[in-house]
């Protein structure tokens, strides 16, 4: 073998990428992570941002719980190695009107899967939301919120620690198959692998294209408001938080209030609409948010979070990758046996995950075949995909 090759080559080290990586390394594959950006973690794609949720009643669909069952215990494996808290227990208040799809599905889900939800009528945290007389509130109690940059650190770091290498700053170009290798062509070398990775977030489409999978980005906008009493909203106080209703396109969700160095960002509240927006090209994002397009969104925020139109101090951008039923996509790319694996369309709902995806993603490389549930997961629901 020559000098560049590695058993294993991962072709984005974000979210997926970085925990990838890291299960890899302690599996003893020599890997080799690529970053296009110079830095890891970075803010044009879709894994920073302060805070993400972590909850367990999922609604999208049951075949989840299991892998965050998982998934739950992944970080909590992550915190025990390194010494560092990355998951914060804060419950989650859902608050909907009592017939909606979410409200029925998270009730659902409880009972399926004994997890713990309580009615949250009477909770101080309450007043911060309109409501209507149909409206039911519930607290999950084991969901909470991560910290993503220093999940994806950490995972680094212990790649770093087990013997993978991190390239920063280099690009995949393009790959093909050749005499049962795959090679790899970044904008600075040739590489070899007996196998490849492609957990390249809202650029995958473009790496991948063998055949073109069905994925839309979509540039989301994310802001943080300053309450007018911080210390009503602090985490030990106050929940993250999800509000649907029957006017509304997806759903309105936030966290409590985060700032210090704990929780390094902006201070203040932070929300956003989940809901796959304008769709946009990676590589030619808009970034800056204009001064109507931010009124727009706090005045809809504000009919359900009434902090949402006190002061704002941060706008960012983040970006989706929805798949055309929302659900990941997690396999072998279909025309080249096992060589190739994909980790994609987590349309706006996977960091959670993260923890659990890249222990998928090392047994199917390493070992070929993983425990985990991730059928539901297959390329092949994609009717005009199959092979």
């Amino acid at each position: 073998m020559t000098t560049n090759y590695y058993d294993v080559i991962v072709a984005g080290a974000g979210t997926m990428g970085a925990a990838t990586c890291s299960f890899l390394a302690a599996k003893g594959s020599k890997v080799l992570g690529f970053e296009q950006f110079d830095q890891v973690p970075h803010e044009n794609g879709s894994h920073t941002g302060q805070s993400r949720i972590i909850r367990k009643a999922y609604f999208e669909h049951p075949d989840y719980i299991p892998l965050l069952q998982r998934a739950y215990l992944n970080w909590h494996k992550l915190e025990q190695v390194t010494s560092e808290q990355v998951y914060f227990k804060t419950g989650l208040l859902y608050c909907g009107p009592s017939n909606h799809k979410v409200i029925k599905a998270v009730k659902e889900a409880s009972v399926n899967f004994n997890i713990a939800l309580d009615n949250a009528e009477g909770q101080p945290c309450l007043s911060a939301f309109s409501r209507n007389d149909d409206t039911e509130v519930i607290l999950e109690h084991d969901a909470g919120f991560l910290l993503p940059e220093k999940c994806i650190s950490l995972y680094i770091e212990q790649a770093k620690k087990n013997g993978a290498v991190i390239h920063t700053g280099e690009k995949v170009i393009e790959w093909s198959r050749s005499k049962g290798m795959i090679k790899v062509q970044t904008n600075k070398c040739t590489y070899s692998t007996h196998k490849l990775i492609i957990t390249a977030g809202a650029w995958a489409d473009k790496l991948i294209n063998k055949p073109a999978l069905p994925l839309k980005v979509t540039r989301q906008v994310v802001i943080w408001a300053e309450p007018s009493n911080p210390s009503f909203y602090l985490p030990e106080k106050f929940p993250c938080w999800l509000v649907v209703d029957h006017n509304l396109k997806g759903a309105w969700y936030g966290f409590p209030y985060l700032s210090g160095v704990q929780f390094p960002g902006p201070a203040g509240l932070k929300f956003a609409l989940h809901y796959p927006a304008d769709e946009t090209d990676p590589d030619d994002v808009k970034r800056e948010v204009t001064n109507s397009e931010l009124k727009s969104i706090i005045d809809v925020a504000g009919k359900y979070f009434s902090p949402a139109a006190e002061k704002i101090v941060a706008v960012k951008t983040c970006l989706y990758t929805n798949s055309p039923d929302e659900n990941f996509i997690i396999d072998r790319l279909h025309g080249f046996e096992d060589k190739v694996l994909i980790a994609c369309g987590f349309s706006g709902h996977g960091f959670k995950f993260a923890s659990v995806v890249g222990e998928i993603l090392a047994d199917l490389a390493a070992d070929s075949k993983t425990d985990l549930p991730v059928e539901f997961l297959n390329i092949s629901r994609f009717n005009n995909l199959q092979s």
